[in-house]
Order: C-alpha cells, then structure tokens, then sequence
C-alpha cells in the first residue's frame, strides 16, 4: 500500500495505548478494517496517527452523549 513518507504512523502498541486495550486487540480492529494497516518491509504493521485519532476523537464524543442520555 502505498503512503506519504512524511505521514505520521504508530505500532500496535501505540494505538494501544491510547485506547488503553491489548496491542493484539488493535491487530485485530486493523484485520477487521476498523484502522487501515500499513505493512513495513518487514511485515509489521503501522497504523496512520490521524486516523487513530480520529477513531478515538469519535468515540469520546460517542461516550460523552451517551452520558448525557
């Protein structure tokens, strides 16, 4: 796939961190399209940090409606 070589990408256990789940978890939400995955040369996977951030940006506002039900 090809990319931005400027864009900025995160590990699993990055994104992980952030949505404070299992970096096998945020493997899993990439084989199931949630996140695009970005393959290094060596297989790895790397997600872009602007989509995780908007994934995580649209679950905060998600909880905080909820909230106000």
């Amino acid at each position: 796939m090809e990319h931005d070589d400027t864009e900025a990408l995160l590990k699993p256990a990055q994104v992980a961190a952030l949505f404070d789940v299992d970096p096998k978890t945020v493997s899993s939400w990439g084989d199931a399209g949630k996140l695009t995955v970005i393959r290094t040369l060596g297989g790895h996977r790397r997600f872009r940090k602007a989509e995780v951030l908007a994934l995580r940006n649209g679950i905060a506002v998600a909880e905080r409606e909820a909230q106000d039900l």
